[in-house]
């Protein structure tokens, strides 16, 4: 095993450190100002790391993305596309934060902030691995692409249509996604199938007006209750999706024990975990719905009132294999035969995602896994994710001979889109020793 470039500690803690200072949310209604800053931050740091053509790309609709295309020392060496995103969930409540959220602080060895783990540390990790390998001088082992976008938390997929207009540009014999995860801390771990998502949004109306309880209780239908039944059928009284034609696919990869799931995500004792079967068949492949929001008067501003009319969002991930389009449509055919009463029912689509089942065998995942052996000192295991990845699914579509590798230094206890977010920083070294090692090891294979 040839020895590897070194990787820069205080190079790629630095870059992470700068780039989750600016708050980089690209929702509707944040400041832009901070997305522009978060894409100039993102070029400044590949020119830095030697990258010499470093190009904004106007992406309609949305943020620049940026993008390098990088040569290889050997041109007939494979080409690899290396991609992260630069915006971020937003903050949330500050009293979910130790300390706060914009400001990169050290506890017992992780970085905490937004972004640490989901995902500016994937950036960091590309700009420390092209960093070493050009200091070498010898050049880059295989061809190398950058996309860096700016809207991956916002769902809108823009930049998957961009792709999609100029596939040549874009085309790779291999992606590395940098928006995974690593199973625990110091267990090495590559992502082979996503989950999709699909989303529908349910009003209930049964008044014209809000109606006294006192005056009208009893045979008055109120909206709240009604939709409440309506989510109760959505499972079944163990906790299993009720809703007829969605796919369920079996999982082949590490197992998930009940209790460590429990812990990492906080069941309160004595709480039952829901559903039948394997916890990892549950979050990898098998369909789950949750009920994210309701719309309905605020317990502590609430009248005396019947209910005339309750919205909820449906928030739905999918098995890899399923068309959320088609997904929508029954969980929409499910609500309006089980809604009672003769209550109005109103139904709206909203953005979907499709999942993917993404390689574990072959060069490219070999090579992949005995990278991230090298950089832990431990053996890769295989994960699946439930968390929509929308352009890695998008790509895998329009690239369907690459191959792909989905890993990133995040673990269970990154607590990434809530408060106090973290990655280890050990990890986010060891990952990034293993990205060096892959670029150099697939400079080798012919895909």
């Amino acid at each position: 095993m040839s020895p590897l470039p070194d990787v820069d500690p205080t190079r790629l803690r630095d870059a992470l450190e700068r780039l989750v200072r600016i708050p980089s949310v690209a929702f509707p209604g944040f400041p832009e100002a901070p997305v522009r800053e978060a894409a100039d931050l993102t070029a400044a740091l590949l020119q830095e790391a030697g990258v010499q053509d470093v190009q904004r790309v106007d992406v309609p609709g949305g943020p620049q993305a940026i993008y390098a295309d990088i040569p290889a020392a050997d041109p007939d060496a494979p080409t690899v596309l290396l991609y992260a995103h630069y915006d971020v969930q937003p903050a949330g409540p500050d009293e979910s934060w130790t300390t706060p959220a914009w400001e990169p602080t050290e506890r017992d060895g992780r970085l905490y902030g937004r972004g640490t783990a989901d995902d500016k540390c994937g950036i960091a990790l590309h700009v420390a691995a092209l960093a070493a390998l050009s200091a070498t001088g010898e050049g880059l082992p295989v061809h190398v692409k950058v996309l860096i976008e700016g809207e991956e938390e916002t769902g809108q997929g823009t930049l998957s249509k961009l792709v999609e207009a100029d596939p040549d540009r874009y085309r790779a014999d291999a992606f590395v996604i940098a928006d995974g995860s690593n199973v625990a801390t110091g267990t090495p771990t590559l992502t082979t199938s996503l989950r999709g998502m699909a989303v529908v949004d349910v009003t209930v109306d049964t008044l014209e007006r809000p109606v006294h309880s006192g005056v009208a209780g009893g045979p008055g239908p109120d909206a709240l209750l009604a939709l409440a039944r309506v989510i109760a059928s959505l499972h079944d009284d163990r906790g299993n999706v009720a809703v007829k034609g969605l796919d369920t696919i079996p999982w082949d990869g590490v197992a998930v024990e009940p209790e460590a799931f429990r812990a990492e995500n906080g069941v309160l004792e004595g709480v039952d975990l829901l559903g039948d079967g394997p916890v990892a068949d549950q979050i990898f492949t098998r369909p789950s719905i949750t009920a994210i929001g309701i719309d309905a008067p605020a317990v502590d501003v609430a009248a005396n009132a019947l209910i005339p009319s309750a919205r909820a969002r449906l928030s739905a991930r999918l098995a890899p294999t399923q068309d959320p389009a088609a997904a929508a449509q029954a969980i929409i055919a499910h609500v309006m035969e089980h809604a009672p009463w003769g209550v109005q029912v109103k139904v709206e689509e909203g953005p979907g995602a499709p999942g993917a089942v993404l390689a574990g065998e072959g060069p490219v995942a070999e090579a992949a896994a005995a990278a991230l052996e090298q950089g832990y000192g431990a053996p890769a295991v295989r994960i699946g994710t439930g968390g929509a990845i929308p352009l890695c699914a998008d790509l895998a579509t329009i690239y369907p001979d690459a191959a792909f590798v989905l890993w990133g230094p995040g673990d269970e206890r990154s607590r990434i889109h809530a408060g106090d977010e973290s990655v280890d920083l050990a990890d986010l070294q060891r990952a990034a020793v293993a990205e060096v090692a892959f670029l150099q090891a697939l400079g080798a294979v012919r895909v």
